[in-house]
């Protein structure tokens, strides 16, 4: 429940869908590392992928 109200609340507060995206994915990043914020090192694992999708 934790992970869907914080992609929720990215997704009001950014409005560049490309910006959400990237906020989400370092979200995802830093939860699967089970880090406790993110950071840049989470933002730079999910760069080259989000490159290749835009």
């Amino acid at each position: 429940a934790g992970a869907e109200l914080v992609s929720r609340l990215l997704h009001l507060h950014f409005k560049d869908d490309k910006t959400k995206e990237a906020a989400v994915r370092g979200v995802r990043q830093a939860q699967a590392e089970d880090a406790l914020r993110v950071d840049v090192d989470q933002l730079e694992k999910v760069l080259p992928q989000l490159l290749l999708d835009f």
